[in-house]
């Protein structure tokens, strides 16, 4: 009996041993990987420089001053609307995150999908990213969407969604969001009363009207008329980058600005060549029979405050607005050149990348006036070219669908150094030709970097490709690449004429070929890019930004 006892004894023990021994290899397993998960993270965070955003505000007066804390305030709305638009809803999905590491990541990707590394999920369970974002029903086809008819379902400003009975209805951006709007225009109407500017003013109250209509045109082409205003903010669902499906729907975003006087002045007088390089960009005279605005400003800000789609994934460094094209038309664009975010990616970033890319004795023509003057001119040249097809397909815009927003960055980055080449001829710009293009080449790894889930990123793929192809430039046994300055200009003339032939046609077929066989990174590239990221050179920055950070 008692050797019995002993025995099972002995087994109990060897059991309870061997589960507790189970259990910690799983346990140290799970540690293990979730120890992984993070580190991954932390990388994916480290990937992103941080950029105080300030400026100097000792030449605004103090109803100015003022303003500042409540134009923030109605950006800051924007976030929410963003997250909804690319999401569905933040809480619930910041709540079941328990690592902290992970929840801010998402937080800065505003959804569980990683914007710089083509939308993979950061979160495995999430799986692929709805081309659509939160725009449509998940369940939506796109043969459903074309063949149904509603009006203001190709709208900016609708959300689709099912009601009750399963049907497909448009809901107003306004309807929608209609609490939060009403909050983001009053924020705007009180900022107005402290505006000195008339025309800013003017802008203030009508963009909080528009807001809560979605009636944006009155504003826009006030916002237009603006020529003195010292404070700006641009604030509304304006870009359609996330929209991946058709490119139809605008995201929710703001800027808050303070303008560089002195240097705004410089560059008032480019834009009066607009209709001279419109005659001469290298396309068939039908692609260029639109004529192009000429009461457009080009101007310089420090930006103070990045929110919603416009804070998300690669910052912007410049903006050309406004997207509508009967104001284009009628009055052209304003190009804003954000100062202080581009001078902190030239130095925190393309400099970098240039020492390590660029073969070295061409790295003397890397320069920050190169690099402000060819982001500048980028968008510039979204003025040029084509609005409307040539062939009654109605604008560029809708009949390119998803492919609209690449290919439009595409044609503003060939034909903006198109246009430096052309003010270097004139001697509007000074400089060595080479700084240009040499900067322009670094701002190509800078951009390719942004993925195939970003428009920048898709135009700059297909960029480096066909300027592979035309023999533009060669890489260097070490890993670094030599540009053929000659063979530059004309990939960058064949490509302008390939992109606007494109828009002109809205040829989505052709648009569609172009960005599959070259709107990808060939492996190469890829393994030189893992160098800066080995090197720990930032992708992108994120911003340290608010009232405090002015010192308000």
């Amino acid at each position: 009996m008692k050797v019995i006892v002993k025995v099972i004894a002995l087994i109990l023990v060897f059991s309870f041993n061997s589960c507790s021994e189970n259990k910690g290899e799983k346990h140290q397993q799970k540690a293990d990987i979730q120890k992984a998960q993070q580190t991954g993270i932390q990388k994916k965070i480290d990937a992103y420089v941080k950029v105080p955003l300030t400026a100097d505000l000792s030449t605004l007066t103090i109803k100015q001053k003022k303003m500042l804390p409540l134009l923030i305030k109605a950006a800051q709305t924007m976030d929410a609307l963003f997250w909804y638009e690319a999401y569905g809803d933040k809480e619930a999905l910041l709540n079941g995150i328990k690592d902290t590491k992970t929840r801010e990541f998402v937080n800065l990707n505003y959804g569980p999908w990683d914007r710089l590394d083509d939308n993979k999920p950061i979160i495995a369970s999430f799986g692929v990213k709805p081309e659509g974002a939160n725009y449509y029903p998940k369940d939506m086809t796109k043969t459903e969407f074309e063949k149904l008819a509603l009006k203001g379902k190709d709208s900016l400003y609708t959300f689709i969604e099912r009601n009750e009975k399963g049907k497909l209805v448009a809901v107003g951006f306004h309807q929608k969001f209609k609490e939060q709007l009403f909050k983001t225009s009053q924020y705007l109407m009180e900022a107005a009363q402290l505006a000195e500017n008339r025309g800013f003013k003017n802008y203030l109250i009508a963009r909080a009207k528009a807001l809560q209509t979605d009636e944006y045109y009155n504003s826009d082409v006030l916002w237009m008329d603006m020529k003195t205003n010292h404070l700006d903010i641009v604030i509304g669902p304006i870009e359609t980058y996330e929209d991946q499906l058709f490119g139809y729907k605008a995201a929710h975003e703001a800027y808050v600005l303070i303008k560089d006087m002195e240097w705004s002045k410089k560059l008032a007088h480019f834009v009066s060549f607009l209709p001279e390089l419109q005659k001469n960009i290298p396309v068939s005279e039908k692609y260029k029979q639109e004529k192009p605005g000429t009461k457009s400003d080009l101007n310089a800000y420090d930006a103070i405050y990045y929110s919603g789609e416009a804070n998300s994934g690669g910052k912007t460094i410049a903006i050309n607005l406004p997207n509508d094209e009967r104001v284009q038309l009628k009055k052209g664009t304003r190009r804003l050149q954000l100062k202080n975010v581009m001078k902190a990616k030239f130095d925190k970033i393309l400099v970098p990348i240039a020492k390590e890319l660029i073969d070295k004795s061409q790295q003397k023509y890397i320069s920050f006036d190169a690099f402000f003057a060819n982001t500048m001119f980028h968008e510039v040249a979204h003025g040029l070219g084509i609005k409307n097809t040539i062939n009654g397909k109605g604008s560029v815009r809708k009949s390119l669908k998803n492919y609209a927003s690449a290919l439009e960055e595409g044609k503003a980055d060939v034909l903006g150094l198109y246009m430096v080449m052309q003010l270097l001829d004139k001697g509007e710009l000074k400089g060595d030709k080479k700084d240009y293009m040499t900067t322009f080449m670094a701002s190509i790894f800078r951009s390719v970097r942004f993925g195939a889930a970003d428009s920048h990123g898709i135009a700059n793929m297909v960029r480096f490709n066909y300027f592979k192809e035309k023999g533009a430039f060669t890489r260097n046994a070490n890993g670094t690449y030599v540009l053929h300055y000659d063979k530059i200009i004309q990939a960058m003339n064949d490509l302008s004429s390939l992109i606007l032939t494109l828009q002109g046609d809205g040829d989505f077929e052709g648009v569609s070929k172009l960005v599959k066989e070259k709107g990808n990174i060939p492996l190469e590239l890829q393994k030189d890019l893992d160098r800066l990221t080995a090197k720990n050179i930032p992708v992108d920055i994120i911003f340290e930004q608010g009232v405090r950070v002015l010192g308000l």
